[in-house]
């Protein structure tokens, strides 16, 4: 079981496209979380470019899982700069599958390497950065006075509204970064007079663009 750990992965998924020397290679990317789904992902990619020679890939997973594979390009020339990509870069939970289409001219081990290396980190660069860091969640009940005056407080905690109950009461679940979660609580007990009724919910990773 991965832990709530701030990690960083792709914003979205996305392919780019490069060509060296008539070879055309399509780069895609994809957030993945277990190693099948990355495995699903490399054969997808390989339906639907069937014409194509190769489709080499590399993935990365928080659980240290990782793998890269050349599809019959010289052993070192693809998936290994591929998944250096994803290394340098440090992002987790990506999975990147590069189909080339060959264009006639041999590149040579050197210009094979480049290639790959440089249509991986275009696709990562397109798909941008988002990092997960572990939010709580924290539910109050409270009046429609104190709800309005609790409003202006949320962007001072960076809280994100996640539900909000009209009854009698206001029943708001708002989302914070857990090392604010603390700190959240007394000023709501504070600025209500101790009128408002909290509690502390789950504490689950969120995205935060970068």
């Amino acid at each position: 079981m991965v832990s709530n750990e701030l990690f960083r992965t792709v914003m979205t998924d996305c392919e780019a496209e490069i060509e060296e020397k008539r070879s055309t290679f399509i780069a895609a990317v994809k957030r993945v979380s277990t190693a099948a789904e990355a495995e699903a992902f490399v054969k997808e990619r390989k339906k639907k470019h069937p014409a194509a020679r190769h489709t080499v890939f590399a993935y990365l997973l928080r659980d240290g899982n990782k793998r890269y594979g050349d599809d019959s390009e010289p052993q070192g020339t693809a998936g290994m700069p591929t998944l250096k990509a994803i290394e340098q870069r440090g992002l987790e939970d990506v999975c990147v599958a590069t189909t080339r289409y060959f264009g006639g001219i041999l590149l040579g081990a050197g210009g094979l390497t480049r290639a790959y290396s440089a249509a991986a980190h275009g696709a990562l660069e397109a798909a941008g950065v988002a990092e997960f860091v572990p939010f709580t969640d924290v539910l109050v009940d409270l009046t429609y006075s104190d709800y309005q005056r609790l409003l202006q407080e949320l962007p001072r905690f960076e809280a994100r509204e996640r539900s909000t109950d009209f009854a009698d009461r206001v029943a708001l679940t708002v989302g914070l970064p857990a090392p604010k979660a603390e700190d959240f609580v007394a000023r709501v007990v504070d600025l209500t007079g101790g009128r408002a009724i909290t509690e502390v919910l789950e504490t689950k990773l969120d995205v935060k663009p970068i």
